[in-house]
C-alpha cells in the first residue's frame, strides 16, 4: 500500500520502522520539514512539510490537539482513509479531556466529515509498536479497529495484519469512546504503575 505517516514524532517513527518493514511505500508529512526528511531518509520513503498527496491510507500520529490542523493542512482528497491514533490526553497523561458521550475520533470525524476516520493502534505504545507485534512466541498484540465505514475498517484491518497484528473488530466509531479510555488505562498501568512501555490490552477469544 501507499500510506502516508501525518506526524513524526514517537507515534510516527514507529509506524515508519514497521511499515517499510513490511514492504509498504511511504510518505512523511510533517511541521518541521528537516525532522520528516530525516525520518523519510532511514526508511527510503518521500517526504513533505505539509501536503499528503494521493495515498491509500493516512496514519495520523499526532496527538489529538494538533489532529484536525494537520489533516487540513494535508490536504486529503473526500473519501481518504485516516487511521486516528490519538487519545485525548490531559497534560499529564493520566486522564483524557473526552469521554462517555463523545470522543476523540468523533470529533475529528465531524471536523472532516469527507474523509473516512477508522480509530485503530490508539491502544498500543509506540515503544511496543517499533518492536513488533509478536509479544511472546505464542502471544501476538491485537489492534482494535472501529469505523462506520466497512470498507475503511476492512482496508485498515488488512494493514494491520500486513504488520503481524491480531485484528479484533471494535465496532462503529462511537465505540472509540471506549478504546480511548481503554488507551488510558494502558498509559497509566505503563507510566503510572510502572509497567513499562511493552504492556498492550489483549482480549481473549474462547476456542
Amino acid at each position: 500500500m501507499n500510506i502516508t505517516i501525518l506526524g513524526t514524532g514517537n507515534m510516527g517513527s514507529a509506524f515508519a520502522q514497521q511499515l517499510h518493514a513490511a514492504g509498504h511505500a511511504l510518505n512523511i508529512v510533517g511541521r518541521d520539514r528537516a525532522k520528516a526528511q530525516a525520518l523519510a531518509a532511514r526508511f527510503g520513503a518521500s517526504a513533505d512539510v505539509a501536503r499528503a498527496g494521493s495515498s491509500d491510507i493516512v496514519i495520523l500520529a499526532t496527538g489529538f490537539g494538533d489532529a484536525v490542523q494537520a489533516l487540513r493542512g494535508a490536504e486529503l482528497p473526500a473519501g481518504t482513509v485516516v487511521v486516528d491514533v490519538t487519545n485525548p490526553l490531559t497534560a499529564d497523561y493520566m486522564g483524557l479531556t473526552l469521554g462517555h458521550s463523545t470522543s476523540a475520533s468523533e470529533q475529528i470525524a465531524e471536523a472532516r466529515p469527507e474523509l473516512r476516520v477508522v480509530k485503530a493502534f490508539n491502544t498500543v505504545f509506540a515503544q511496543r509498536l517499533a518492536a513488533g507485534a509478536q509479544a511472546t512466541p505464542s502471544q501476538t498484540i491485537p489492534v482494535f479497529v472501529a469505523a462506520n465505514d466497512a470498507q475503511a475498517k476492512e482496508r485498515v484491518a488488512e494493514l494491520a495484519r500486513s504488520l503481524g497484528f491480531d485484528v479484533i473488530d471494535a465496532g462503529p466509531l462511537r465505540n472509540a469512546r471506549y478504546l480511548e479510555p481503554l488507551a488510558a488505562l494502558n498509559i497509566y498501568l505503563g507510566y503510572g504503575a510502572g509497567l513499562g512501555t511493552m504492556i498492550a490490552p489483549t482480549w481473549l477469544r474462547q476456542a
